[in-house]
């Protein structure tokens, strides 16, 4: 079986799950703070944290001046909402340089504005990654767990680090802001559905293009 390429993959899953819209926000920074909130938990939890930060959720100046210990209290639901805190802190202090203007932030080359996201404490590759192509309107593969299952499975001869995947399927796709949005949401959303821990092949949409699918389907006429 010929492997596919990054892009074959994109259109089947699309054509499975049609698009997805994401990120859930109704304000860019609501987005940028659930980019952080996610960390270590699922999406449920995130959206509790949020439901009790109330209208502040869309207020930057409350989040700079709102005390770390509070401001934890608020968003207890997310999981380590200590460090949590302490990351949408420094996060904010950082956002205040540009004040609160995500159109100035988005003027900034895609190296540097990376670069800055990883100097802030807490912001690792795949969060700053999210905040680059959801929020600041740059094209960033998000090379996530949810990627490396997936394509693992599929058969795809991938590196074993997050920057050099995320290379490899830059290289394979349009630089269209949208399809990133839209090729990382179908991978978190057919983790979900079908390639779990414990995988769904039979009505799988890759399934004819999947390596452990097709030994999978092999094993069971066999």
């Amino acid at each position: 079986m010929e492997n596919p390429n990054y892009l074959e993959i994109y259109h089947k899953l699309y054509k499975y799950y049609g698009p997805q819209a994401w990120w859930p926000a109704s304000s860019t920074l609501e987005m940028l703070l659930g980019s952080i909130l996610v960390q270590r938990t699922n999406w449920r939890n995130v959206e509790k944290a949020l439901d009790r930060l109330e209208e502040n959720v869309h207020d930057a100046n409350y989040l700079y001046q709102i005390e770390e210990r509070e401001l934890a209290e608020k968003i207890r639901p997310s999981g380590f909402y200590r460090i949590k805190a302490a990351r949408i802190k420094a996060f904010i202090a950082w956002f205040r340089n540009y004040n609160y203007d995500v159109s100035l932030v988005q003027e900034i080359p895609y190296n540097k504005l990376r670069a800055e996201l990883l100097s802030i404490k807490g912001i690792g590759e795949e969060t700053a990654d999210v905040m680059l192509l959801y929020a600041f309107e740059k094209q960033a593969f998000i090379a996530d767990q949810y990627a490396f299952r997936i394509f693992n499975r599929i058969g795809l001869e991938i590196p074993s680090t997050y920057r050099s995947l995320q290379k490899i399927v830059e290289k394979d796709i349009p630089n269209d802001n949208q399809l990133y949005q839209e090729y990382h949401a179908l991978l978190v959303e057919h983790a979900k559905v079908h390639c779990k821990v414990k995988p769904i092949c039979n009505t799988c949409p890759v399934q004819s293009i999947c390596e452990f699918g097709w030994k999978k389907e092999e094993s069971f006429r066999g």
